[in-house]
C-alpha cells in the first residue's frame, strides 16, 4: 500500500496531482515541496490578465489555502530539493531534512531559457516565468516608456500586446523571419504581424541581438547589424528549458525531458513525472513529445495520481494550447509540423477564421482565431485521424464534424 506520496515541485501540475489524489480518496500523506513561496498557481494568466493588472494574485491559485489545511497534506514551500535517492526512496531538501516516500511525483517544471549575450545582468532586464517576475515587469508599465521584447513567441507577443494597450512604446526583436514561427503557419504569422503593426508595435524580424548596454541599468539593445534600439526595460522570451537535473542526478532516463511511459511512470517504478519536464509517448502522433502546455500538465497529473491510487490510466490526448493577444484568442489543437496541405477556413479580415493542417488528407492540427467551434470540433477529428473533404473545408458555414469522410 502507498502511504506517502511526495510531490517535488509546486506548480500547476503539482497542484492538480494533490487535487486528484484527494478526489481518488487517497488516504496516505501527501507532501508538496516547492521552491517558490506561493501555493500552486496557474501560469498562463501571468503574461495575460495578471500582467495587465486585471487579475489579483489570489485568483491565480488553483485552490485556496484552506484546501491544504488538512492533516493529510504537508506543504514545504520556499524549499529547494537538493537530491533524490531512489534506492533509499528519500530526498534531501535545502534545510537539511530528509523526506521518505513510497511514491514520488517529479513535477519540476521548466525555467526561462537564458539569452547568451552580454548585458542580461543589467537592471531592468526581465524574464517572465513566475509571479515575482511579472510583478517586477508590471512595475515598469508606465505610459510612454520604451520596452524592447526579445523573442516573438507566445510570451513575447502577449507582453507586447499588454504593453501597447497600456500606452508603452514597444519594439519586438525576433531572429526568425516571422512571429510564432515554431508553432504556426506563415498565414497565421502574417495575420498576427499585421495586427501588432496596426497596434503600433515595431517588429524587427530576421534580426538577432548582439548585446545589451548600459552602466547599471539597460539603456540600449545592440542588434546583429550593429544598430542600437533605445530601451527603458527589456523582456526576454526566447523559450524554456525543462528542469531535469534532479532526475539526471537520480539516474533516471532523460531525453529532452524526463522519460515517462503512458502511465507517467519514469524508468524507476516508484517515481512518476508530469508536466513541462517530461517526454512522453503519444499514440496519436506515434512519437515521443515534450509539451509546454497547461493541458498536458493537468492531464499528466491526473494520470499519475490515478495510477498511484491503483486505477490503471493511460495518457494519450491531442495537445492543445492558446494565446490571448489584444481581443484575439488563438487556440491551437494538435501539432502541425509535417503537414503537406494547409487550408484557410473563413476570412482573416473578419478576425475570425481557422487554419487547418492536413497530411495525406487527414487533419493533424488546427489554429483557430476567435473560432471556438472549429477548435472544439477539431480536437476529436485529430484524435480520430479523420480524413476530410478538402474541397469544402474553406467554407465556415459547414461544421467541421460534417466534413469527415470516415463517417
Amino acid at each position: 500500500m502507498t502511504n506517502n506520496v511526495v510531490i517535488a515541485g509546486a506548480g500547476h501540475a503539482a497542484g492538480q496531482a494533490v487535487v486528484t489524489l484527494r478526489q481518488e480518496k487517497f488516504t496516505g500523506q501527501i507532501v508538496l515541496i516547492g521552491d517558490e513561496p506561493y501555493l500552486p498557481y496557474q501560469r498562463p494568466p501571468l503574461s495575460k490578465s495578471f500582467l495587465a493588472g486585471e487579475m489579483p494574485a489570489e485568483r491565480l491559485y488553483l485552490k485556496p489555502a484552506s484546501f491544504y489545511d488538512n492533516p493529510g497534506i504537508v506543504l514545504r514551500l520556499n524549499t529547494r530539493i537538493t537530491s533524490v535517492d531512489p534506492g533509499g526512496r528519500s530526498l534531501a531538501i535545502s534545510d537539511g531534512d530528509v523526506i521518505d516516500y513510497d511514491r514520488l511525483i517529479l513535477s519540476l517544471g521548466s525555467r526561462a531559457r537564458p539569452l547568451p549575450i552580454d548585458g542580461t545582468d543589467l537592471e531592468h532586464v526581465h524574464y517572465l516565468r513566475t509571479i515575482a517576475d511579472v510583478e517586477a515587469i508590471r512595475a515598469e508599465l508606465d505610459v510612454g516608456r520604451r520596452l524592447v521584447v526579445i523573442g516573438a513567441g507566445y510570451i513575447g507577443l502577449e507582453v507586447a500586446a499588454v504593453a501597447r494597450q497600456q500606452g508603452l512604446d514597444v519594439t519586438v526583436i525576433e531572429m526568425a523571419d516571422r512571429v510564432m514561427s515554431r508553432v504556426v503557419s506563415p498565414e497565421i504569422s502574417d495575420f498576427y504581424q499585421i495586427e501588432h503593426a496596426n497596434h503600433g508595435v515595431k517588429l524587427r524580424l530576421s534580426t538577432g541581438v548582439k548585446a545589451l548596454h548600459g552602466k547599471k541599468r539597460v539603456r540600449q539593445v545592440e542588434l546583429d547589424n550593429d544598430e542600437t534600439v533605445p530601451a527603458d526595460f527589456v523582456v526576454i522570451g526566447v523559450g524554456i528549458l525543462p528542469n531535469t537535473e534532479l532526475a539526471e542526478q537520480a539516474g533516471l532516463a532523460v531525453d529532452d525531458g524526463i522519460t515517462v511511459d503512458d502511465h507517467c511512470q519514469s524508468s524507476d517504478p516508484n517515481i512518476y513525472a508530469i508536466g513541462d519536464c517530461t517526454s512522453h509517448p503519444n499514440g496519436i502522433y506515434d512519437r515521443r513529445l515534450r509539451l509546454e502546455s497547461v493541458h498536458n500538465a493537468l492531464e499528466q497529473a491526473k494520470t499519475a495520481a490515478r495510477n498511484i491510487c491503483g486505477k490503471d490510466t493511460q495518457y494519450c490526448q491531442v495537445p492543445w494550447f492558446w494565446s490571448d493577444q489584444y481581443d484575439l484568442k488563438l487556440q491551437i489543437a494538435g501539432l502541425s509540423d509535417g503537414y503537406d496541405d494547409v487550408v484557410i477556413r473563413g476570412n482573416p479580415a473578419e478576425r475570425s477564421f481557422s487554419c487547418l493542417y492536413l497530411k495525406d488528407s487527414r487533419l493533424i492540427a488546427l489554429d483557430a482565431v476567435n473560432s471556438a467551434r472549429d477548435f472544439m470540433q477539431a480536437k476529436s477529428l485529430i484524435a480520430a485521424r479523420a480524413a476530410l473533404q478538402a474541397d469544402r473545408l474553406a467554407d465556415p458555414n459547414t461544421a467541421l464534424k460534417e466534413l469527415s469522410t470516415d463517417a
